[in-house]
Parts: structure tokens; C-alpha cells; sequence
């Protein structure tokens, strides 16, 4: 019998790889050559990290984003906050440095991509951009929201098909007046080349959506065809422990005023907290939304592993710096349906990262003794020696995430 990897779970023992992992990730995991690696079904990413005297997500008040579980308040995170901050993250891990083209969420494309691009390569008149970019406009979003872009719906259209939008509204701003143009956008979305339009924004598996929709998902009302189903799922994150909040008061001074100098009076809400967040990647559906490009699929998990736990999210960035690194960060890689530790804490907590891990060690626990410990977990931590049921000692965030890599790219 071979000797365990210090990386592998009970329940991966014994299973022979198809493959080698490569020797850089063999080196700094300490994994024989002949380490059991199959590609799994699921992902699931789980974190700790907490956050001092913050506004991280606020709702339409001004006030911070809440939530009722367990029958206390908790402190909340939206996923379509936590999604936004690592789609446009700027760092050595940002999406946009994979490789794949990316994508723009916008209500104002004909406006702002399209028609700057002409009037940058001065094709047509001014008349002739003009009426391209409005017939594109109501092509995309609608006739009545065409005029006026606060009335419609942002949508997320891939660099790849902006680019090709932009290709055919320059041979329509060519035309020789306003209607010739109109006329040449609508017959692109109705006759000549609508089988070509449709098959471009339909395509299942080409990233024509950009990178974004790979992992995300998108919804056209108007063309549900172009619909793409989101293979990264992403759960609201909230506090372990009952909210903390306060009201911060504070002066502006007036440095030209006399006496006390108070140019205003404001107040605005503060909190802290712990928080426990939960994603999960769907791997085959992100393998076909990649075209099924599996070292790809590997490289944004790989990536989303170091954005979960590096990105914060945050308001009032300017007056709280709310930046913080995550305490621990638990994956799970497997074939059965994922499920939240989320109920680890519906009874809530002391706010400290000792009680929450064993929170979630006591529900691993509870798990694994009911359907059994089934998936491989891997686990980076601040406190080298965290104890979850059926994981090593914590490695690397690096470490981790090229392991988890690894295993999505079927290596």
C-alpha cells in the first residue's frame, strides 16, 4: 500500500491518476508522482474574513446591507457586490489577465464603445454614425429605450461581439445618408446577416460573451438564446456573529471659518464582523462555457482562488480602507452536490476566527458522520495549525490554488 499524500482526503486514496501533475506543483505539495487526481464535479471555496469599522455593501438607505438567520441580525455582503469587485480587480490575479477577452456591462455600448470607435476611425458623417449607432441601440435594448439610456437594462455583451457590432456599424455609417444607415443596421438584425448575428450572440462555448459570462452567467430578456448559464455560483456573505454596528458622527471643518470651523454635520453607520463566504464553481459547465478548454478552466479557478481571499469589497474606501486578507479559505473539490457550511453559524457565534473554525469544524463533522467524507479539502489558514476533519495541515494559499488547478485541468 502506498503512503498518503499529506493533500489527500481518505476519500481520494487509492483512486490511480490518468496523468502527472506537473513537478512545480508536485515540489511545493509534497505529492508523489503517482498522486490519485481526477477532475471533479464541483468546487466548493469557503472563507473567513473579517473586516474593522467598515461600510462594505450598503443597501438604499445608506445603511449597511442585513440579514435575519439563526434569529439574530447578521451584517451582509451581496454576491453581486463580492462578483463586481473580482471582475474588475486590478492585480496580478485580475480575470483580465487570463487571457480571454473580457466583456462590458453597460446600458450605453451604442454610445460610448460603438460610436466613439467610429468617430475615432471617421467613417460617414456625423448624421450617418448617428442614426447606426441609435438603430443599433434599439436592436439591442428596445425602441422605447433607445432614446434614453437610464431607461434601460445594462447588459453584458463580450468584447469579441462588440467588436463585431462595431465592424458592420461602420459599413452602415459608410452609407450615403441617416436612413441609408438605419436601414443597413436593421436589415443586419433582420435579413442579410441576422443568421450570422444570431449565431455569434448563441454560440454556447466561444467566450463571444467575454470572459465574464464564462463564469458568471448572462440573462438577455429580449433573446434568451444568447442567455448563458453562470458556472461560478456565489452565496451572499454574512457575519458568524450577531451584527456590530455603530453610527459614526463627524464635522467637516471649514478652514476659512472661525471658532469651532464645522462646515456640516453628518452621521453615517459603521460595522464590523466576521464573515463566512461560500462559491462554488460548476467545473464541466465552466470547461464547456470555456470551450472546453480545461488548462483554462484550471487557470480561473486558480485565479478566483486568490481573488476570493485577497479581494475586499467596500464603501467609503477614501475613509476606512476597508482591505483585509482572508483568515482561512477551506476548498472542496468532489462529485456530489455542494452544500453550505453556512448552517455552521446559524446559531450565531463569538465574533473570533477560533470559534468560527471550530464551528465549522464541529459541522464538517456532523456532515461527514451522516453522508461521509466524500470530497477532497485542502485548506490555507493564518493559524498554520487548524484542525477541519479530513484535511492536512494548511498549506499555502499558492499551494492550494495550483493544487485545485491542477485537479479542474484533469492533470
Amino acid at each position: 500500500m502506498r503512503k498518503r499524500s499529506a493533500c489527500e482526503s481518505p476519500a481520494t486514496t487509492g483512486v490511480r491518476s490518468t496523468g502527472r501533475m506537473p513537478i512545480h506543483l508536485r515540489m511545493n505539495l509534497n505529492i508523489p508522482g503517482d498522486f490519485a487526481m481526477t477532475t471533479p464535479r464541483f468546487v466548493q471555496i469557503h472563507s473567513l474574513i473579517a473586516y474593522p469599522a467598515a461600510l462594505l455593501n450598503r443597501d438604499d438607505s445608506g445603511l449597511a446591507k442585513r440579514m435575519p438567520f439563526g434569529g439574530a441580525t447578521r451584517t451582509r455582503i451581496s454576491s453581486q457586490c463580492l462578483k463586481r469587485h473580482w471582475r474588475v480587480a486590478e492585480d496580478e490575479w485580475a480575470l483580465s489577465k487570463i487571457g480571454p477577452e473580457m466583456a462590458v456591462r453597460s446600458r450605453k455600448i451604442p454610445e460610448e464603445r460603438i460610436l466613439r470607435a467610429l468617430e475615432q476611425a471617421a467613417i460617414g458623417t456625423s448624421e450617418t454614425r448617428k442614426a447606426a449607432c441609435d438603430a443599433l441601440a434599439i436592436a439591442l435594448y428596445s425602441k422605447s429605450a433607445a432614446k434614453d439610456p437610464s431607461s434601460r437594462q445594462a447588459l453584458l455583451i463580450g468584447d469579441p461581439e462588440i467588436t463585431y457590432l462595431i465592424e458592420k456599424a461602420k459599413i452602415a455609417a459608410g452609407e450615403a445618408d441617416a436612413k441609408a444607415a438605419t436601414t443597413s443596421i436593421e436589415t443586419l438584425f433582420k435579413k442579410e446577416e441576422k443568421k450570422n448575428l444570431s449565431a455569434m450572440l448563441e454560440a454556447k462555448g466561444t467566450l463571444n460573451a467575454g470572459l465574464e459570462a464564462a463564469l458568471f452567467g448572462r440573462m438577455v430578456t429580449s433573446d434568451p438564446d444568447a442567455n448563458t448559464n453562470a458556472a461560478v455560483h456565489v452565496a451572499h456573505a454574512f457575519t458568524v456573529h450577531r451584527e456590530e454596528s455603530e453610527t459614526d458622527y463627524f464635522t467637516v471643518v471649514d478652514d476659512l471659518e472661525t471658532g469651532t470651523g464645522a462646515g456640516g454635520i453628518f452621521d453615517t453607520e459603521l460595522t464590523a464582523g466576521l464573515f463566512y463566504a461560500y462559491v462554488v464553481v460548476d467545473v464541466p459547465t465552466l470547461i464547456a462555457n470555456l470551450a472546453n478548454d480545461a488548462p483554462l478552466a484550471g487557470k480561473v479557478v486558480e485565479h478566483l482562488v486568490h481573488l476570493i481571499a485577497t479581494i475586499s469589497p467596500g464603501a467609503k474606501k477614501g475613509s476606512t480602507a476597508p482591505y483585509a486578507y482572508a483568515d482561512l479559505v477551506l476548498v472542496e473539490s468532489g462529485t456530489r452536490q455542494p452544500r453550505s457550511l453556512a448552517n455552521a453559524f446559524r446559531e450565531a457565534c463569538r465574533p473570533t476566527v477560533a470559534d468560527a473554525t471550530a464551528k465549522l469544524a464541529g459541522h464538517l463533522s456532523r456532515i461527514d458522520a451522516m453522508y461521509g467524507a466524500k470530497e477532497t479539502r485542502r485548506v490555507a489558514a493564518l493559524d498554520a495549525q487548524v484542525a477541519l476533519p479530513s484535511t492536512s495541515a494548511a498549506i499555502l494559499i499558492d499551494a492550494l490554488a495550483e493544487a485545485v488547478a491542477a485537479e479542474v485541468a484533469g492533470v
